[in-house]
């Protein structure tokens, strides 16, 4: 699956939608024919991508209207007037706190609304954007690829230590894409090794055992704040059911994790989870907040859960909070994540209180060591994109 670079982000959206997939290569469709695959591909467009231009955009409604700016541009103008109402505070050195990222929870609420959405994705704007107009997003330049002849335990590596989430694998003959193996198909690679000798001796092994999990009762640490601590670090990858659903992205854009738990009123309890690539219930069905002047996280579970009932096609996603105790065993959490097709699971306590949370990552981590020098010159020619790339 491949999406060209002069598709629209209201197409990529569908078509990883509709092929149930998390990403897929960009196509530069200017390259020659006779390109190498460097320059046949731009990157690799996933729903992280798509959430940072979706941040971005709710970012420029907050900076135009807290600025006073009647438009900025043509093509964006419709969706300014339509955030015109937010409310923009100004911090204590009198400047909006809307000039930058967006700080404050009732801020996030306001901008990322019913009404937003919904005038995003109608817009021409937001039709019209195309995937490479985004290629700020994009981790590598195109991206790291694995050939036929690179080791398992190099793409383990990959998958792991150096937090890949899928690699392509090229052929070179071809010039392109032959394979992308990802996080979850390695997990279920594991999964049919159940019976064998090598696996039961290490599957059996319990999550404690494993030093699993890697954040042990750090997630949902709640004690008393003090001056000058950074929130978000001191109580833990979290957001609460009443925060803005933009928290959440936020929160995963800013620490690039995968997803993190909703919980209840008191802190400790999760309640549900919501990951990158939920994103996309943003942008396929807007209609489903309509109405709302603010998405809570409980608010934007809920109509996830009802938008997936009623289009039963739409996804075989789990519904609940996979959950698991430390007294586990490895394999039984490999055998949960690959049945419910999941990227995490949390660990919680006898009384159901979150306790930290293990990923498709931390498992495939326990499998391998780096020895030193081994990657040697893999990294050359495939140039990490500055850290202040914007979309």
């Amino acid at each position: 699956m491949e999406i060209p670079s002069e598709s629209s982000l209201a197409e990529a959206i569908e078509t990883l939608s509709t092929n149930r997939i998390s990403s897929a290569p960009v196509r530069n469709v200017n390259s020659p024919e006779n390109a190498g695959w460097m320059d046949r591909y731009i990157g690799i467009v996933e729903f992280a991508g798509i959430a940072v231009w979706l941040l971005h955009q709710s970012e420029i409604a907050v900076r135009r209207t807290g600025t006073g700016s009647p438009k900025h541009g043509a093509a964006t103008e419709g969706i300014a007037t339509q955030v015109r109402r937010v409310k923009v505070s100004e911090n204590n050195e009198g400047t909006y706190a809307g000039c930058g990222m967006v700080n404050s929870v009732h801020e996030e609420a306001d901008i990322l609304g019913g009404t937003f959405l919904e005038t995003l994705t109608a817009s021409d704007f937001y039709k019209k954007t195309k995937v490479k107009d985004i290629s700020g997003s994009f981790r590598w330049a195109p991206f790291l690829a694995l050939q036929k002849s690179d080791s398992f335990l190099t793409m383990l590596l990959l998958l792991s230590k150096y937090r890949m989430k899928s690699l392509p694998v090229v052929d070179l003959g071809e010039k392109k894409i032959d394979n992308i193996i990802t996080q979850s198909a390695v997990v279920h690679m594991l999964a049919e090794c159940v019976g064998l000798h090598w696996f039961e001796n290490w599957g059996t092994k319990k999550l404690c055992e494993l030093g699993l999990p890697i954040n042990y009762n750090k997630i949902i640490k709640i004690e008393p704040l003090s001056i000058g601590v950074d929130a978000d670090k001191h109580n833990g990858l979290k957001v609460n059911e009443g925060d803005s659903v933009l928290k959440a992205f936020q929160l995963m854009r800013k620490r690039r994790i995968g997803g993190v738990p909703v919980v209840d009123n008191s802190g400790r309890k999760a309640i549900g989870n919501i990951s990158i690539k939920d994103v996309q219930y943003l942008l396929i069905a807007p209609e489903m907040y309509k109405g709302y002047r603010s998405i809570t996280a409980i608010d934007f579970i809920r109509s996830v859960k009802s938008y997936l009932q009623t289009h039963k096609d739409a996804s075989p996603r789990f519904l609940g909070v996979l959950t698991c105790h430390r007294n586990n065993t490895i394999k039984d959490i490999i055998l949960k994540l690959d049945a419910e097709k999941l990227q995490r699971i949390y660990v919680v306590d006898d009384e159901d209180n979150l306790e930290g949370v293990i990923t498709l990552r931390d498992i495939i981590s326990r499998l391998v060591h780096e020895p030193n020098g081994y990657f040697g010159d893999f990294f050359d020619g495939v140039v990490p994109l500055p850290e202040n790339s914007t979309v």
